[in-house]
C-alpha cells in the first residue's frame, strides 16, 4: 500500500487515486513520427526519483504532481518552481 501526500487532504491511501502517468516532456504536436515514437516508446526506466501525475478521484478531485523514488516508493512533493516545468 502506498500512502500518497495530497496537498489538500493530507496523506491518503493509493486506492483513492488514479495514476496519471509519468510527468514527461512531450514533443510539439507537429513533431515527426520518429520523435513521437521515441518520446512514447523509448523511455528510460531509471532507478531513483521520477515525477508522476496522480488524480485524487475519491477525495478533492485534483491532479497533483509528485516525485516518487522507484527504489523505496516514497513520495515527496515538488516545489512550486519544479511543478511548473
Amino acid at each position: 500500500m502506498l500512502l500518497i501526500p495530497c496537498p489538500n487532504c493530507g496523506e491518503r491511501d493509493e486506492s483513492e487515486f488514479d495514476y496519471g502517468g509519468r510527468a514527461l516532456a512531450y514533443p510539439v504536436l507537429d513533431a515527426s513520427p520518429g520523435q513521437w515514437h521515441e518520446a512514447l516508446h523509448l523511455r528510460t526506466n531509471p532507478l531513483g526519483d521520477i515525477d508522476e501525475y496522480w488524480y485524487h478521484s475519491s477525495g478533492c478531485e485534483c491532479w497533483i504532481r509528485l516525485r516518487r523514488n522507484l527504489s523505496t516508493h516514497k513520495f515527496s512533493r515538488l516545489t512550486s518552481d519544479e511543478s511548473n516545468t
